[in-house]
């Protein structure tokens, strides 16, 4: 669930190829060192037990009031992974700032990995009604772990020529879902047998969560000692240019760049609206499930296995169909399916596991095939030349708009009291993408970017 950005500037590619391709191989190792986190804490685990510790604390009318301030227990885990991508958001640019004008990114990446890491390890010390240790560490876990993206990220155009770049992204996606994966058939195993294992079902939890930031702390090494760091030159710029407010005017110079661009940008505009809705889905899944449909953590690891395994399939399947009908069609389908999905959730039985096994099918198949093909189709409307400044905006921004859907989500809650209302109130999100998307003349769009229109687009 996690595009693929570029940095904002140009890298010399005069390493051997067998050089190359070590560092190729130790970087897809960082996507295997923090997807477990992803997948393990912020998609089954912490959301379900936060809530619980939450409920511990909170006085009779189901409240808790951090800073005074009084808050739906339910509504704390979706409040707090908004606030984690703002402080994400502001801490990005100044992170990129430094790696322009020190040209370390190394130790920066290190710093936001170990930092992420020990966040999530100390997510063992959970429990009873310490609620806002939970909120501060998921917002340390989350922010690093968005940091350390931006910066890893920005290696791929140092370690891959341009005709690499596409593989050498998808094998880090396919090493980030192995471990997602694997990682997840061993919380199942740990947890519905904590018993045999002689500890209690919150413990099991504890070390599930506790356990990811030890696996991500521990594959970091492979990157780290694999990777390294070069001369930095920017775009017409001198080496190691940057300052503190460099990664902000940078983007702000894309953006208005991007005026002179308009249908590119109603692309990215319809882009960020949908796919915040496809974030807060995958994010807030497991609450609704536990919360609401009353299903356990059992059901809830394997409904997430299944997403992992068919998002693989579903990418495959939705790309051939892109290449008989067209990339934006086949997106405007899968806003569809979304929207489907998501009324059928509204009404899914409680206590129904079969049902929601199904629903985590249909989210498996549309879920890899959305991000990649807007991905895709975005790269066609990009202005030769420009490749990575706009790429660069395209992640910054799409970061900086999803903390949206969360946040809708937890007002719905907050408002309603229903979990019901509140995975409702994501639809608008992909009615209103769908919209715009369907007004981007997207032919027009590649041909006014300068670059030439595929026949199916």
């Amino acid at each position: 669930m996690r595009g693929r950005g570029v940095t904002a500037y140009t890298a010399d590619l005069t390493d051997d190829e067998t050089g190359r391709i070590r560092e190729q191989r130790g970087w897809y190792f960082y996507d295997f060192a923090c997807s477990v986190y992803s997948t393990s804490v912020v998609t089954v685990f912490l959301g379900p037990y936060l809530t619980s510790v939450a409920k511990a604390a909170a006085d009779a009318d189901g409240f808790v009031h951090p800073l005074g301030i009084p808050v739906r227990a339910g509504s704390v885990f979706a409040y707090a992974v908004s606030v984690s991508i703002v402080v994400a958001v502001l801490l990005m640019p100044l992170a990129g700032a430094v790696a322009d004008r020190t040209g370390r990114k190394k130790p920066l990446l290190a710093v936001a990995a170990y930092v992420g890491a020990g966040a999530t390890a100390g997510m063992f010390f959970l429990g009873g009604d310490r609620y806002a240790l939970g909120v501060v560490l998921l917002i340390v876990a989350n922010a690093s772990l968005s940091v350390s993206m931006a910066l890893y990220n920005a290696y791929l155009p140092q370690i891959a020529t341009p005709e690499e770049r596409d593989a050498v992204s998808s094998r880090g996606w396919a090493f980030g879902y192995t471990s997602g994966a694997f990682v997840l058939v061993l919380n199942l195993i740990l947890y519905t047998g904590h018993e045999s294992f002689g500890v209690s079902e919150s413990t099991a939890v504890r070390i599930c969560l506790a356990s990811a930031g030890v696996w991500w702390g521990a594959f970091t090494l492979v990157p780290l000692s694999r990777l390294r760091d070069r001369r930095v030159v920017k775009d017409g710029g001198r080496p190691g240019e940057g300052s503190v407010g460099t990664g902000w005017r940078q983007l702000m110079a894309t953006l208005r760049d991007m005026r002179r661009h308009p249908l590119t940008l109603s692309f990215l505009l319809a882009y960020l609206i949908y796919n915040d809705g496809v974030q807060t889905v995958i994010s807030q899944a497991s609450i609704y499930g536990s919360e609401e449909l009353g299903l356990d953590q059992t059901t809830l690891i394997t409904a997430v296995l299944l997403v992992q395994i068919l998002a693989v399939a579903g990418a495959l399947g939705m790309g051939r169909l892109a290449r008989t009908h067209g990339a934006k069609r086949t997106i405007l389908a899968s806003l569809g399916v979304w929207t489907v999905i998501l009324a059928a959730g509204y009404f899914l039985p409680a206590k129904a596991p079969v049902w929601f096994f199904a629903l985590a099918a249909a989210i498996g198949m549309v879920l890899g095939g959305s991000q990649a093909l807007s991905r895709s189709l975005f790269s066609h409307l990009v202005p030769r030349g420009k490749e990575a400044e706009y790429f660069a905006a395209y992640e910054m921004s799409d970061r900086g708009l999803s903390w949206l859907g969360p946040l809708v989500f937890g007002l719905a809650y907050q408002v309603t009291g229903s979990y019901r209302d509140a995975i409702l109130s994501l639809v608008v999100f992909f009615v209103i993408g769908f919209v715009l998307l369907a007004r981007v003349p997207v032919r027009r769009a590649v041909a006014e970017a300068g670059n030439p229109v595929p026949d199916r687009i």
